[in-house]
């Protein structure tokens, strides 16, 4: 018997929070002959500059691989993709919307579509998240209903001075 989404998600959460990692994403799909796990992890105080690196993608889908391969949890036949989120990094949980409070946001809205907010506050008890749209009006909507956010990049902040890259050397050719 297959768990929940929910059911696995928690406890891939403990195992990658046991290796000193936090679980980002987790996307299933797949067929019922061949589960797919999409995992993307990040260092708990992720700085810029300080991503995740392809040597600790393959620690952790090693021991998850141990785990789920013991446990049969996903059958005999199973993909398991691990990576890190990327620079435009999905803002999935409560505890993500709090920890980018300040931050702009791409979100998909019920009745709004794809927009673009910036993170004003996060109500946990609640779990709902107070944003503050393009227009100018704040709106506060339960964080289940704020779908595939990612964090907006500052592309110029990414560049750095004389727009070329982090230390505003170098020359961009045609």
């Amino acid at each position: 018997m297959h768990p929940s989404l929910a059911e696995l998600t928690a406890e891939i959460r403990s195992r990658v929070a046991a290796l000193g990692y936090e679980l980002v994403d987790l996307r299933g799909g797949g067929t019922p002959a061949r589960a797919r796990l999409q995992i993307r992890i990040e260092h708990p105080d992720a700085l810029p500059g300080r991503g995740i690196t392809i040597d600790e993608c393959a620690e952790v889908s090693r021991a998850l691989e141990v785990w789920l391969d013991a446990s049969g949890i996903l059958g005999a036949q199973y993909s398991l993709e691990v990576s890190s989120p990327g620079i435009e990094r999905p803002v999935r949980w409560p505890e993500h919307w709090a920890r980018f409070v300040g931050r702009e946001v791409q979100v998909r809205l019920p009745e709004r579509g794809r927009t673009r907010a910036t993170i004003v506050a996060v109500d946990a008890a609640s779990r709902a998240v107070t944003l503050r749209l393009g227009s100018g009006e704040s709106i506060t909507t339960p964080i289940e209903d704020a779908r595939d956010a990612t964090l907006v990049v500052d592309w110029d902040a990414v560049r750095g001075p004389g727009g070329s890259g982090p230390s505003g050397t170098g020359t961009r050719r045609p």
